[in-house]
């Protein structure tokens, strides 16, 4: 807040000097004025000039121009004593400086004020009148106000958006704007989110805002306001609906001036400076008429001009604008000073010197004096007075009146870390609230969230959106949100990234131990058949197809039910090839022996023809030495497979967002299809042989039993590849299984349950001459 006033306006001045001066000596004329010249209201004649420009009423009587004839004189209306404090501030600086033998001796200061109705066009035409006559000239309160407010608003902005603080909207307001706009502006208020309202605005624009939000009821607003009416008792009083309670702002320091109070409320002398405009000012002031007065009298009493103000209460009399009237007091000792300088005054002056408006401004800026009441007046390298501000907060008392309470200082003399000093007092709030505002258009996004601009609105006002799936944002008020690790997933809250689970097909849980419980239960029915047909390996039936075949086969079986496994439980480099390389090979080494099994029923046919001796040449050692072929096949298979691209553990991320497969990747799919594809094909043509023997007599034809046992594997292994391709994660591992242990019951149950039941249940059949059988086998 204290760097929102730049230049002279930050500290004494309210005057802005166009430093142009001179004597009285004439001089030829080189330009001359267009139109009716303008003359001061208030006027002294002096060696060097000043001019002053203010603001003795606030308005004036709106008019329709033509722009086919000159336009008349400007009519003001609305008499505004403040001005006239002004004005005598600065009268009483001239008179003191005019009886001073120390400052300026020898030459006497004049004056020409004028009267600008708060008119931004008439102090425009006002200004350059002074500036063609040579005048010293004190500008006027009004333009300065409203320079102040463009430069402090816009100063006020770039130090708002370097601290973070976001302006909802920046709306210039003056009181001659048409009633729409200002409409708008009210509406602008009504509608906006925020709650604090910072007013660079003049006393008298002021007004007019205080009247409309009166309207509007608009309360509950924390105000900011600037050293032009944040210490304005009239302000305060016209703030009869208590909007601006809790209002805070700098003000210029309190300030006395000794024998300022009662020259200035000595107003005689007025009259021999304004013959025109002092009756109206005193016909104002004390409530009269004169007779010869052109306004309607109605019930009031008659003006005396000896009136007096003593026990008089209106804003004339109010000195609680001290602090400014300083400033115009100091303004004029300044100006002094530098002329004084220029004219390198002793006891005389240099009446030689040439005055001009540089030169001046240049001294301006190197003067260093202290005024009677020992304060000190200088400029830094930019021409800036030091900042002194008092912290001003209103504070609504029981009587309904406002208490202007000083709640801190801030002077930018001294050390940085001392500038700001808050006093120990408690503060009032917009609702007369003791708890600091909050004004914010949106909440502070939580954790979990990232900000969203709103679209067409300042950026503080966003929305707060959920972080996605894998995303997390652990600060407040987040733009962006961070994507986890591959490992890791974001929590509900998506404020932290969790380790994510991972999954594999497990003996703990249920489908994990049923399958577990499935294979350990094939091994036993194995081991049991094994039994029996070791127990009975001297029966006909065990013996008729080649026990040793039989044996191997078991033996095959329980491998490949005890492979299965090797599929459960945490993938690791070991199992992953394990797994994938003892299921190839051991079915293939039951495979192999069921296909021994089924080239044996075809040969022993074969050999009861008449001159065949087929037997020969597929004797026991040649049944060993297929199996031994056709396993050793599929053991080099395996063997490139592990060679060239083993399987290894893979943590899959894609399948699931929130958790972790951990899975065997095949390394190959060649080797993997090409082991597939081998057992594939031994079970076809061991299917197509066994189909072929169906029909061969014999009272107990093995074929059939080994052609319903392929068909169930090779049914079992082609519904495999879809379902396997298909379900996802874990499931893939026990479709893999559930295939293993299908195709492994089927060519236990389908081969030897059978013989199993004569063994046990009819021992009456299991004989030689039953095993050749004279009956006629049935087909099917």
């Amino acid at each position: 807040m204290t760097s929102t006033d730049r230049g002279p306006e930050k500290g004494w001045a309210l005057l802005q000097l166009l430093l142009v001066a001179s004597f009285s000596q004439a001089e030829e004329l080189v330009c001359r004025q267009r139109g009716d010249p303008e003359n001061p209201q208030l006027f002294k004649n002096g060696d060097i000039m000043l001019g002053g420009i203010f603001s003795f009423h606030s308005s004036w009587m709106n008019r329709q121009d033509s722009y086919t004839l000159k336009p008349l004189p400007l009519e003001c209306t609305s008499l505004n004593f403040r001005g006239f404090q002004y004005s005598q501030a600065m009268l009483f600086a001239i008179e003191e400086i005019n009886n001073s033998t120390d400052l300026l001796p020898g030459i006497s200061l004049g004056y020409k004020i004028y009267d600008v109705c708060g008119s931004i066009a008439r102090g425009v035409g006002v200004t350059l009148a002074l500036a063609n006559g040579n005048e010293v000239l004190s500008a006027s309160t009004e333009a300065r106000c409203t320079r102040s407010a463009q430069n402090g608003m816009a100063t006020f902005t770039e130090t708002a958006q370097h601290l973070g603080i976001c302006l909802e909207y920046s709306v210039a307001f003056f009181r001659t704007d048409p009633p729409d706009k200002i409409q708008k502006i009210i509406y602008m208020i009504k509608t906006s989110t925020s709650k604090v309202i910072v007013a660079f605005l003049s006393h008298m624009d002021m007004d007019v805002l205080i009247h409309e939000l009166s309207n509007h009821n608009l309360t509950g607003y924390q105000w900011v306001g600037s050293e032009s009416w944040i210490f304005d008792s009239q302000i305060a009083a016209m703030d009869r609906h208590h909007n601006l309670d809790g209002a805070i702002g700098l003000s210029i320091p309190k300030a006395q001036v000794r024998g300022m109070r009662e020259f200035m409320l000595d107003v005689k002398p007025l009259n021999s400076s304004s013959n025109e405009m002092f009756p109206e000012f005193w016909e104002t002031l004390f409530n009269c008429k004169f007779k010869q007065s052109k306004s309607s009298s109605g019930n009031q009493r008659e003006c005396t001009g000896n009136e007096d103000l003593t026990g008089e209460q209106n804003s004339f009399t109010d000195m609680s604008l001290m602090p400014i009237f300083n400033n115009v007091y100091k303004g004029v000792y300044a100006v002094a000073q530098a002329i004084h300088n220029i004219l390198s005054c002793h006891k005389t002056c240099n009446n030689k010197a040439q005055l001009d408006p540089f030169t001046i401004l240049q001294h301006i800026k190197k003067i260093k004096f202290t005024t009677k009441e020992e304060e000190d007046v200088y400029f830094n390298e930019n021409g800036d007075p030091a900042a002194k501000y008092e912290i001003i907060n209103w504070q609504p008392t029981g009587h309904g009146i406002v208490d202007f309470v000083t709640v801190g200082l801030y002077d930018a003399s001294l050390p940085a870390d001392k500038q700001m000093n808050l006093l120990n007092k408690s503060l009032i709030w917009a609702k007369n609230s003791q708890q600091v505002p909050l004004s914010v258009c949106s909440e502070k996004c939580p954790p979990g969230t990232r900000k969203v601009l709103q679209k067409g609105k300042p950026v503080c006002c966003y929305d707060c959106l959920r972080c996605a799936e894998g995303e997390i944002s652990n600060n407040t008020d987040s733009i962006t949100c961070v994507q986890c690790q591959p490992e890791f997933w974001s929590n509900e809250r998506r404020d932290a990234c969790v380790k994510k689970e991972a999954e594999f097909l497990s003996y703990e849980e249920i489908m994990g131990a049923l399958l577990t419980a499935a294979s350990l239960f094939g091994t036993c029915i194995t081991a049991v058949v094994a039994f029996i047909f070791f127990r009975y390996r001297k029966t006909p039936i065990v013996r008729a197809n080649n026990s040793e075949l039989s044996f191997l086969l078991l033996f095959s079986l329980t491998l490949c039910f005890l492979c299965s496994l090797t599929f459960i439980g945490r993938p690791s480099e070991w199992s992953c090839m394990l797994r994938h390389t003892a299921f190839g090979i051991t079915f293939v080494l039951c495979i192999s022996c069921v296909l021994g099994k089924t080239i044996v029923v075809l040969m022993a046919f074969r050999a009861t023809l008449p001159g065949s001796n087929v037997m020969k040449w597929f004797g026991p050692a040649q049944q060993k030495l297929t199996v031994v072929g056709f396993t050793l096949i599929q053991v080099i298979i395996c063997i490139l497979w592990l060679t060239i691209s083993p399987p290894f553990p893979f943590k899959n991320f894609d399948e699931f967002k929130h958790k972790i497969i951990l899975q065997c990747a095949l390394g190959s799919a060649v080797g993997f299809w090409a082991v597939l594809g081998y057992i594939g094909l031994l079970a076809m043509l061991c299917f197509i042989l066994a189909f072929l023997a169906r029909k061969l007599p014999d009272n107990f034809n093995e074929a059939k039993f080994i052609t319903f046992s392929m068909l169930i594997f090779c049914a079992v292994w082609i519904t495999f590849i879809p379902a396997y391709v298909s379900s996802p994660g874990k499931f893939s591992v026990a479709v893999e299984i559930f295939a293993i242990l299908a195709s492994s019951f089927g060519l236990l149950f389908c081969i030897f349950i059978p013989k199993c039941y004569i063994i046990l249940l009819k021992p009456e059949k299991n004989t030689k001459k039953n095993m050749m059988g004279k009956e006629t086998p049935k087909s099917f």
